[in-house]
């Protein structure tokens, strides 16, 4: 398959200014979890990020939207692994699922695992707070797919589920497993915690 073509289908890859590779977003709006959480106040998604700034670009918008109707498409599968190792090549071996947006169900999550065991050189993380998605998939979890399971909640704790997490914090002191990038012009810079399976938690600060 050509590029061109994987790009046609999957509507393709959003490239964030902060990450050190590629990722794909989802309109926040379709978040299953997320659209509850974002009316409950302290919660992670009240004020989320990905419904403000160049996310409510009409062009971005529309990408996104473009996305979302693609993730059903009889060859997204085989799309979005031509499009992941065509940018591996290019030394891009980190990828972020969705910068924006979530799971949308069973069916799409199965399909990011296919997309993952179909680009092994190529490390993937995805976070999410569809616990129940990710506890009913029956299969196992390619190697190279690092799950994080994110907090509801400004200072709450995700479920042990035996997967690694993801905190936001109101406390701005440093420490073992917190996100670097507020010191690094909100840029991810050298560290890969996200990415590493060995690092438990991985702690943001709040905006």
């Amino acid at each position: 398959m050509l590029v061109k073509n994987a790009v046609k289908i999957t509507g393709g890859l959003s490239n964030p200014s902060k990450m050190p590779g590629f990722s794909y977003n989802l309109p926040a709006a379709a978040c299953i979890v997320g659209s509850m959480l974002r009316a409950v106040k302290l919660s992670v998604c009240f004020g989320c990020y990905a419904m403000t700034g160049c996310y409510r670009f009409p062009v971005v918008i529309a990408a996104m939207e473009r996305r979302l109707e693609s993730i059903v498409a009889p060859f997204w599968v085989q799309a979005m692994a031509v499009l992941i190792n065509s940018k591996a090549k290019w030394g891009h071996e980190f990828f972020r699922w969705h910068d924006s947006g979530d799971i949308q169900n069973r069916a799409h999550l199965g399909r990011i695992i296919e997309v993952c065991q179909l680009t092994p050189t190529v490390k993937h993380w995805m976070p999410t707070r569809e616990y129940a998605m990710i506890r009913r998939y029956v299969g196992e979890f390619p190697p190279n797919l690092v799950v994080r399971l994110s907090a509801h909640m400004i200072d709450g704790t995700p479920p042990e589920l035996g997967f690694p997490t993801s905190t936001v914090i109101s406390d701005h002191k440093p420490g073992p497993g917190i996100c670097p990038a507020p010191e690094q012009d909100g840029n991810c810079g050298p560290c890969r915690k996200c990415w590493n399976p060995k690092i438990p938690n991985v702690a943001y600060r709040a905006h």
